[in-house]
């Protein structure tokens, strides 16, 4: 599938969560601009609080599914050419991170700035109607969670190339409109490989499959 590339996120209907839009404008008002020309992302595998739609916090380990989702994603992935491996220090992204990094010999360098979004009194509750414009208490702010998040993925994006990023759902949403790219649910299951692109100025997400299995792109 392929759209034209915008400041925005588009989502399926039926999947628009609420703040979205806020979240889009933030990121897009100061966006990055690597040098590389092409960089791979990865959320970490699932999590028990995945499957359940509840916030969780920052030592929430990967499920069985989970850890078997990061050996499929290895197995995607050892076929590509890496350099650097940087990723959130949260156990369930930096676990998938180790497993991909086997087959390329790399360490993943563990940052703090790219953990997920800190949701305060809201973890442990569903997020089943998550708002990303709330304000919860004893968390961050949309604003504050941007802001951090344009330093980790502009400082793990000036690597070596080309570089991986392993971190979570929210580092997508907001790195996609960092870039000016469209996204959609097909590309934000657990441990899904992708791929951004350079074209120019402009920004391309191809999903990556199984050998032998189709690729999808999105602009």
């Amino acid at each position: 599938m392929s759209t034209t590339s915008q400041a925005s996120l588009v989502t399926p209907a039926h999947f628009h969560p609420a703040g979205l839009d806020l979240l889009v404008q933030l990121a897009a008002a100061e966006p990055i601009a690597p040098a590389c020309d092409h960089f791979y992302f990865l959320r970490h595998g699932q999590t028990g609080r995945n499957a359940l739609r509840i916030f969780q916090a920052a030592d929430e380990p990967l499920s069985e599914l989970g850890l078997a989702q990061a050996a499929q994603a290895a197995s995607v992935l050892a076929g590509e050419t890496i350099r650097s491996i940087v990723c959130s220090d949260a156990p369930r992204a930096h676990v998938t991170a180790q497993t991909v990094a086997v087959p390329h010999g790399l360490v993943p360098a563990a940052e703090a700035g790219l953990r997920e979004r800190h949701f305060g009194a809201l973890i442990g509750t569903s997020s089943a109607n998550i708002d990303w414009a709330c304000e919860p208490e004893g968390g961050e702010t949309l604003k504050q969670f941007v802001d951090r998040k344009r330093i980790a993925l502009a400082t793990a994006l000036a690597q070596p190339a080309p570089v991986l990023v392993v971190a979570h759902g929210g580092s997508l949403f907001v790195l996609a409109a960092l870039l000016g790219v469209t996204i959609d649910l097909s590309i934000l299951g657990n441990a899904q490989p992708l791929r951004f692109e350079r074209t120019g100025t402009i920004w391309s997400i191809r999903a990556l499959q199984a050998k032998g299995d189709a690729e999808s792109a999105i602009a």
